[in-house]
């Protein structure tokens, strides 16, 4: 947007960096995180492990660093949106692309969204315990 700022929240699995879900506020209130938590919790259920920093600078990891300077890169800064829901709909297109079609070398080349289903479909460690026994 040439005018304003935008804050986006993202609900990422770490192990395949995956977004899971998002959601973008032009104020810092809790309540659009709170709505991608939520809409991550109802499509994915709920995660063994949650992480957050606890306060309203969001915690910086060198992944999540890389996620934000490539959605920068590749997205927010080649478009010149008017409105906040052009803004959203762009990043939405991006995150999309992310997830299913942009390669991660971390990832040995795949997108996060396929190696985050091929990890769903494997046999979790007491499923296989439970299977033997």
């Amino acid at each position: 947007m040439r005018k304003g700022v935008l804050y986006l929240v993202a609900i990422v699995d770490w192990h395949t960096r995956k977004v899971l879900a998002w959601c973008i506020s032009n104020t810092l209130e809790a309540d659009f995180c709170v709505e991608a938590l939520n809409e991550a919790i109802h499509k994915f259920g709920p995660p063994e492990i949650m992480n957050t920093d606890q306060g309203s600078q969001f915690t910086s990891f060198a992944w999540t660093d890389r996620l934000r300077r490539s959605l920068k890169y590749e997205c927010v800064y080649l478009h010149a949106w008017e409105t906040g829901s052009e803004a959203k709909a762009g990043v939405g297109k991006w995150i999309e692309f992310y997830n299913r079609k942009r390669p991660h070398s971390a990832l040995g080349g795949r997108p996060p969204a396929v190696v985050y289903w091929m990890r769903k479909d494997e046999p979790q460690t007491d499923q296989q315990e439970q299977r033997v026994a």
